[in-house]
């Protein structure tokens, strides 16, 4: 809240840090290398990385739960819980790592320049702590964070980032719930 009051503050408009939806169908710019071609919009393209952002958090993290019938009826109770604390976790470090860098950055050093710094940044803030940690888990999380954060430029808002962050952030709080109720 903090954060946000302190834009509010200098920026004077939601929009102009980013705490706005956005224009959900915005077209993506192109990127060859992840073949996105001309033409394509974030409400395709956001569905898609969201859910296979999550898979490739859900293959590895899931793996090490060993998953049964009897786990699973025991997480079911705090899947609200789960929601909640995925929702939060991905609202306040969008506002944290990408509304504030992105906000003001782009206008000073450039927009590639601005995405660069968000994705180090990022991917540094999970090299020791994040799921999965170290090497892997900066070049993932920065990977993320330079896609989230054109996302936040391209369309003007929030949303895509939020939701692409989110789904992921519901496979890690699902297996802290798990984990938490194996004890």
């Amino acid at each position: 809240l903090v954060v946000i009051v302190a834009l509010w503050v200098v920026k004077r408009r939601r929009s102009d840090f980013f705490l706005v939806r956005g224009q959900l169908d915005a077209p993506i710019e192109p990127v060859r290398w992840l073949a996105i071609r001309q033409g394509e919009s974030w409400r395709t393209f956001g569905w898609i990385f969201a859910l296979c952002a999550a898979v490739a958090v859900a293959v590895p993290t899931l793996m090490d739960l060993n998953l049964s019938a009897d786990l699973l009826a025991r997480v079911v109770p705090l899947i609200p819980a789960v929601l909640f604390f995925a929702a939060i976790n991905a609202l306040s470090e969008e506002i944290c790592y990408r509304a504030v860098l992105l906000s003001t950055l782009p206008q000073v050093i450039g927009r590639n320049q601005a995405l660069l710094i968000n994705a180090i940044f990022f991917g540094l803030a999970h090299y020791l702590y994040g799921i999965p940690s170290g090497l892997i888990g900066f070049l993932m999380t920065g990977f993320l964070a330079w896609l989230l954060g054109k996302s936040m430029l391209e369309t003007r808002g929030l949303f895509w980032a939020w939701f692409i962050h989110f789904l992921p952030d519901v496979v890690i709080f699902f297996s802290f719930a798990a984990a938490w109720v194996q004890r």
